[in-house]
């Protein structure tokens, strides 16, 4: 497919080996702190357009994988000087922002929005360190398949624009992953989103499809600009603005358009970005230079594997897997796929030949579970964090009927839930668990309940209860679903409050002592709180065994249980 500006496409799809090499040169590091999705909001439009001149034209350059295999040429020595090595002049550049540079290929105006977001990033030299940090890991990657489809390198800074290169990264949109994929465009473009798997943060998913999705867009509208601004807005919001500016006899190009604020300063803020990359110390700006060379390699699994087992296989930690593969949401990779692990290059081997050598049937730990009275496959799948698709599967079950006292068996996880730092629970757990100003209450939903009724009922705002729950505002509930509000210190409540259908949870910590036959799940039950809740107040094992006579800490509603209940 040829696209319009000269940008050669060359879409034939690589053979996939066992282990397929990419390349990255990155060291994993500690975690950084993180700045949130909308960290670059500064969007500075305005109506100077008029007059736009060109810095400097891009050209058109397209690699070519044949012009990265050569051979050093060596220097004549010389009588009493200094041998030193040459170089050709077609060899690779040893740092990766140095191709990237040599890559760029949009045009670039003077405008005065590009000159706004120059000054933002100027004045905040340490952003782009974070930002480079965390692009590091997938930054190669993505570099050599913009090469290999001929589109212009400005692509490979879009997800600062889009994310800051966070790959957990998720909009009050709904948008999620580096490219910030809204759940309906995801799906049109084949990214899988399970319980198990999110393909909008899978870095090698995720950056097929928007690179995909961005040359599709440029063949529709025939230049960049245009092409962006769909990207960030949707086609038919850039369609309309130049179907008005056409009707209305103005200029159709996109500095001319009436577009959305956040679109008006989106391509700006590539724009700048590339400058920076450019020359980075007419803005006083050092890059720290990132290894051109391979890192990572993508590995066919076969099938589903504990994600514990796979770091420790690979010699690495749960949380360096799960920065390297940020689709998985659980402790598991997806039972129904995709069977494939990212992991650094040295580890490859080592994890293959171990992986090789363990039996199928111990990828995943299987527990025999006995139904109780009153459990439903859901409670099952909730108790062993797992789902109820995977259980009827295992066990041979067409529809959700079971009976107490059946043995069904149930995949577990090999470590404590705790161990599964970046598995979407976790993340959860510690963006609820974050202090914040005044008093911590949880409100347990209950059928009907929307995020607009909560927040009337607790005086809060919904983008409030979304920001300290990590949803967006058209995320759906369930019932049984924790979220936690967090009010004023000795906020009464309010005729509004004491008109709704269920009143502040009034929480209070009790002790409760175990008896024979307790469990967790019957614990959970009677005070109308989670089995997780109760291990994390307790910092009880995933594994571990209920004594008579031990002690447990209890945070209950007290307006809610039984005064014989404790």
């Amino acid at each position: 497919m040829e696209a319009n500006s000269g940008f050669t496409s060359r879409n034939n799809k690589r053979d996939i080996d066992k282990v397929r090499r990419i390349t990255c040169a990155y060291t994993p590091l500690p975690a950084r702190p993180q700045l949130g999705a909308g960290a670059l909001g500064l969007c500075l439009a305005d109506s100077e357009s008029a007059g736009i001149r060109c810095r400097s034209s891009g050209g058109r350059r397209v690699y070519r994988p044949e012009v990265l295999d050569v051979t050093p040429v060596q220097a004549m020595p010389q009588p009493d000087a200094t041998v030193a090595e040459e170089k050709p002049d077609d060899a690779p550049p040893e740092d990766l922002w140095a191709r990237i540079r040599g890559g760029f290929g949009m045009d670039m105006p003077e405008n005065s929005r590009i000159d706004a977001e120059l000054a933002f990033f100027s004045a905040r030299p340490g952003y782009m360190e974070r930002v480079s940090d965390r692009a590091e890991p997938y930054l190669y990657y993505i570099v050599d398949e913009i090469e290999r489809r001929g589109l212009p390198m400005e692509l490979a800074l879009l997800p600062i624009v889009e994310s800051a290169y966070q790959p957990f990264a998720y909009s009050p949109g709904r948008a999620a992953g580096i490219w910030q994929f809204i759940p309906s465009t995801g799906l049109h473009f084949g990214l899988k989103q399970t319980w198990w798997y999110d393909g909008r943060r899978d870095i090698i998913a995720s950056t097929d499809a928007a690179l995909t999705y961005l040359e599709s867009l440029y063949n529709q509208f025939g230049d960049w600009e245009h092409a962006l601004a769909a990207y960030n807005a949707g086609q038919g919001t850039v369609r309309s603005a130049i179907r008005r500016n056409g009707n209305a006899g103005r200029p159709t190009d996109y500095w001319n358009l009436p577009l959305p604020r956040e679109t008006q300063g989106y391509v700006p803020r590539l724009l700048a970005l590339r400058a920076l990359i450019e020359t980075p110390e007419e803005y006083g700006l050092t890059l720290r230079p990132l290894a051109n060379e391979p890192y990572l390699a993508i590995i066919d699994i076969d099938s589903q594997i504990d994600l514990a087992l796979a770091a420790e296989l690979a010699d690495l930690t749960i949380k360096e897997v799960y920065r390297l593969n940020p689709g998985f949401n659980r402790w598991a990779t997806d039972p129904d796929g995709p069977h494939r692990l990212v992991l650094p290059l040295d580890r490859a081997d080592a994890f293959t030949a171990g992986l090789e050598a363990l039996p199928a049937s111990e990828r995943v730990t299987w527990r025999r579970h006995q139904v109780r009275s009153g459990q439903t496959l859901s409670h099952i799948a909730r108790e062993h964090n797992t789902t109820v698709t995977v259980i009827q599967e295992a066990n041979g079950l067409r529809d959700h009927r079971i009976r107490a006292g059946a043995h069904l068996i149930v995949p577990v996880s090999r470590g404590n839930a705790e161990e599964y730092t970046l598995s979407a629970s976790q993340r959860l757990n510690r963006l609820q668990a974050t202090n914040r100003e005044g008093q911590r209450h949880t409100h347990t939903v209950r059928n009907g309940d929307t995020l607009w009724d909560i927040s009337r009922r607790y005086g809060v705002s919904v983008g409030q209860v979304t920001n300290w729950n990590g949803m967006a505002p058209n995320d759906i509930l369930r019932p049984g679903q924790d979220l936690v509000i967090w009010l004023p210190e000795g906020q009464v409540r309010t005729a509004s409050q004491a008109n709704s259908r269920a009143p502040i949870p009034s929480q209070q910590n009790v002790q409760y002592t175990v008896r024979r036959g307790d469990s967790l799940y019957r614990i959970a039950r009677q005070f109308n709180v989670s089995v997780a809740d109760l291990r994390r107040w307790n910092n009880l094992p995933s594994q571990g065994y209920l004594q008579p006579g031990q002690r447990l800490r209890v945070m209950v509603d007290v307006t809610s249980q039984q005064s014989d209940a404790i």
